[in-house]
């Protein structure tokens, strides 16, 4: 899921998609708008899913899409190799994730882990 909001209403901290992906805006420089033009701005921001930096530059009126995402918290069931099992724990739906490599020695089953899901996709962000 996913909205649409103005350039100038982004904040560092904030997410955007840029190139289909969901991206945490790192920094935002603007520039004066010209003699014919308007004001632009440059954002820098970085993937969620994939940790690539990306910078686009819009003029400060342009619509963007952000995503809508969602912060939850799950319970570790199992762990299998490269996945790990987890338990929504406020709607028990089950899902198997890959445990990337910042979590590799830290998740046990039975422990509660932080995740976020954006545009269908999900990712472990605290253990």
């Amino acid at each position: 899921m996913k909205e649409l909001a103005e350039v100038r209403t982004l904040k560092v901290g904030r997410y955007m998609i840029v190139d289909e992906e969901p991206c945490k805006i790192m920094s935002i420089s603007t520039s004066k708008p010209g003699k014919h033009g308007e004001a632009k701005a440059r954002i820098e921001a970085i993937g969620i899913f994939d940790g690539q930096k990306r910078s686009v530059v819009h003029p400060v009126k342009h619509k963007v899409s952000v995503p809508i995402i969602d912060k939850r918290s799950a319970q570790i069931v199992s762990i299998m190799g490269e996945n790990v099992q987890l338990m929504d724990l406020e709607t028990y739906e089950t899902f198997e994730m890959k445990i990337t490599d910042e979590f590799k020695d830290q998740l046990q089953p039975g422990s509660e882990v932080l995740y976020l899901e954006a545009l269908g996709r999900k990712k472990i962000t605290r253990a």
